[in-house]
């Protein structure tokens, strides 16, 4: 099976991406995880993403736009009071931020996917990374599961950064 395709988003696509989030923000209230379910992601956080160059869409074989997700680069001030200790101490990391899957394409390995086409385009493409890393509510257990999955080692938490009270966990992969 062909693998996703990421395809970067432009401003025409702003409607598209909050859709995508929005469902991806109801499909965790169905699962009772207090993640999303604010203001965040905001409108302004996605043109910001837009703007900068970091959304991307991602595009299954058959050319459906099923997903959305951010790659943004250091320094992700979010993790400046992460109780813990990165696996490296570098500058040189991209931050995947704000995944989503569509629930009419959930289910499918999507995801699974997604992250694959990332992780493996970083590792190929951009030899100035030293690290990827990734964060999510403590109570988002499919998505713990999915950063495991894909080779991440947790190395700590944040407290009251996304919101006041919640916790979530912070991983870490190597690149090289």
């Amino acid at each position: 099976m062909k693998n996703m395709q990421l395809r970067q988003a432009t401003m025409a696509d702003f409607d598209q991406i909050m859709t995508i989030l929005k469902d991806g923000a109801n499909q965790l209230a169905e699962r009772g995880v207090e993640q999303w379910q604010g203001d965040y992601p905001s409108p302004d956080q996605i043109k910001e993403d837009i703007e900068n160059g970091w959304a991307y869409l991602a595009v299954s074989q058959d050319g459906e736009t099923v997903g959305a997700i951010a790659i943004v680069p250091s320094p992700d001030h979010s993790y400046d009071k992460l109780d813990g200790k990165w696996l490296l101490d570098t500058e040189n990391y991209l931050v995947i931020h704000r995944v989503a899957i569509h629930s009419n394409h959930a289910g499918k390995g999507y995801a699974t996917k997604l992250l694959t086409e990332v992780i493996s385009y970083i590792k190929e493409h951009r030899s100035d990374i030293d690290s990827i890393r990734i964060d999510t509510h403590e109570d988002n257990k499919a998505m713990q599961h999915l950063i495991d999955k894909m080779g991440f080692t947790r190395v700590g938490t944040l407290h009251g950064v996304y919101r006041p009270d919640e916790t979530s966990y912070v991983y870490e992969l190597k690149t090289k």
